[in-house]
């Protein structure tokens, strides 16, 4: 089992920033991705950033330029930061870790946490 703790998530004006973190707990071995996700009222939940143990990133459209996300493998936290954040960005994140183990891949995910962002 893995547990995702996301916190970072509040209330931010159109063009501030926030940083989201995910610290994750539990048997990490065979975890190789984590991602950050969102959904908003009424939408579907989307990838918003993602990363590989060795680093490899990959960025929603929307976001790329905006957002960063970075891990700390000693601690096994990954984070997203935030910049010019726009009134679509409102959204819950949540906290995405996929295990590979053997032929079987399992989905964990976080709580959530809610980002507004007021214009």
């Amino acid at each position: 089992q893995v547990q995702l703790v996301e916190s970072g998530g509040g209330l931010v004006q159109a063009g501030g920033s926030l940083r989201l973190s995910c610290a994750a707990s539990g048997t990490m071995s065979g975890i190789n991705t984590m991602a950050w996700y969102r959904q908003a009222p009424g939408k579907q939940r989307e990838l918003v950033a993602g990363i590989t143990s060795g680093g490899s990133t990959n960025y929603a459209d929307s976001v790329k330029g905006r957002f960063t996300i970075s891990r700390d493998n000693a601690k096994n936290t990954v984070y997203l930061q935030m910049n010019s954040l726009k009134p679509e960005d409102t959204a819950v994140y949540y906290c995405n870790a996929m295990k590979r183990v053997l032929i079987t891949t399992t989905n964990y995910w976080g709580q959530g946490t809610q980002v507004t962002v007021s214009s």
